[in-house]
C-alpha cells in the first residue's frame, strides 16, 4: 500500500484553514450580536452590527450548504 502524502498534506492544510475560517467567521457574527446589544443599552443604533453579525452567519450556512454539496455531488 503506497499512501500519496502530498495529496494528505494538502487535504489536511485545505481542511485546517477552512475550519479556522468558518469558526472565526461564526465568532464575529457572535461579536456583531453582542455589540448589538451593547449599542442599544447606550441607545445608539444596532442594525450595522446586526446586519453585519447576519452576513456572519449567511456566510457560515453558505460554508456549509457548498462543503455538503461536495460530498453528495
Amino acid at each position: 500500500m503506497k499512501i500519496d502524502w502530498a495529496a494528505l498534506g494538502s487535504v489536511f492544510g485545505v481542511s485546517l484553514v477552512a475550519t479556522v475560517a468558518l469558526v472565526s467567521l461564526f465568532t464575529l457574527g457572535i461579536i456583531g450580536l453582542s455589540k448589538q446589544e451593547q449599542a442599544a443599552a447606550q441607545g445608539g443604533s444596532a442594525a450595522m452590527a446586526r446586519t453585519g453579525a447576519y452576513a456572519c452567519f449567511a456566510l457560515c450556512a453558505a460554508a456549509v450548504a457548498y462543503g455538503i454539496y461536495l460530498i453528495v455531488v
